[in-house]
């Protein structure tokens, strides 16, 4: 059954580099009471993140970053160790994962697997997140990586199991990086 939703106010609160709405709705609970609910929506589009990783090697290729937001609630520098992900903008998911990956850590993708895709802060975040694992050797390197001009990327090839690790220490906390190191160790991929 799907809530009967009634929009009493949807008002564009900002539109710089993302959009912020505030939306007043009324939503008709199952038993037919209805609430009013005031929220703020977050629309950053949507995006994709890729987590390569050599089996042989038994090593993964991570990117550190700084993100204003984290460093704004709490963490220290800013920098933040995550798989490379990009915003769609225009493009396919795959394209954006293939795109992100030459762009931020140099690697060139060959065969690609999407895994899934995960709303991840649905209580006030719009985006999507497609989920992408490739396989890497050190002949896809074709660049060193490191962004493009608004970007300072320091590209990451780190043992699989110092990852994991890195998770359980919580030097590693990006959400999208901690499902897809799980999801890897899960699979059976490196073993």
């Amino acid at each position: 059954m799907s809530f009967n939703v009634t929009v009493i106010k949807d008002k564009i609160l900002s539109d710089n580099y993302f959009v912020l709405r505030n939306i007043t709705y009324d939503l008709t609970r199952k038993n037919g009471e209805v609430i009013r609910h005031k929220r703020e929506v977050y629309d950053r589009g949507n995006g994709a993140t890729i987590l390569l990783y050599n089996p042989e090697k038994k090593s993964v290729v991570m990117i550190r970053q700084f993100r204003v937001a984290t460093w704004v609630n709490g963490n220290k520098d800013g920098r933040l160790i995550e798989t490379c992900a990009g915003l769609l903008d225009d493009d396919e998911p795959e394209a954006c994962v293939r795109k992100e990956a030459i762009e931020e850590t140099g690697y060139q993708v060959g065969e690609v697997r999407k895994l899934f895709e995960l709303y991840m802060s649905p209580g006030g975040v719009t985006e999507i997140v497609h989920f992408f694992i490739a396989r890497y050797d050190d002949s896809s390197r074709a660049s060193t990586g490191g962004g493009v001009e608004d970007e300072d990327i320091e590209v990451l090839e780190l043992p699989f199991t110092t990852a994991l690790a890195m998770v359980k220490s919580g030097e590693i906390r990006d959400g999208k990086s901690v499902i897809l190191l799980q999801y890897l160790q899960a699979s059976g991929l490196m073993d």
